[in-house]
């Protein structure tokens, strides 16, 4: 294990982070029409926790890899700035609609990266896994709520 590539990745994914303490769940978020599987408010925090530690991993073994390496960090680097984009637009202006927009962005980038990081290093790509169902399930919700609230 790369300790110093880790510590890079993992502040990375600190900063994409740190948009939900800048811009937490306010009253226009709880005066919004949810649908009743929306998970509580605590729950999220801990998904994405867990989350960045394994996108943070992923991104140093993807990063000591040669070959397609330049390709596969420069998914990595799309897909934690649409992460991290995403909270302000949603939270921070109330744009549902755009924050869809971006949130499609981020569900693609993270396919793709499933897809093709499994011929570059299989155990990066079966690491986010739990990150794609977790953004399909944020892409789903984000959905609704835009439908529930014609947004």
């Amino acid at each position: 294990m790369d300790w110093l590539s880790f510590f890079i990745f993992f502040v990375t994914c600190f900063v994409a982070a740190s948009t939900g303490a800048l811009f937490p769940p306010d009253e226009w978020y709880k005066s919004l029409q949810k649908p009743s599987w929306n998970p509580p408010d605590w729950l999220f925090p801990i998904a994405w926790s867990i989350l960045y530690i394994i996108i943070a991993y992923v991104g140093m073994r993807i990063s000591i890899i040669g070959g397609e390496a330049p390709f596969a960090i420069g998914l990595w680097a799309l897909q934690i700035c649409l992460n991290t984009i995403w909270t302000p637009i949603f939270f921070g202006l109330h744009k549902i609609r755009l924050a869809m927009g971006f949130m499609l962005g981020l569900w693609t980038t993270v396919f793709i990266m499933v897809l093709s990081y499994s011929s570059i290093d299989v155990l990066s790509s079966v690491l986010l896994v739990p990150y794609f169902i977790w953004v399909s399930f944020a892409a789903v919700l984000n959905y609704k709520v835009m439908i529930m609230n014609k947004a």
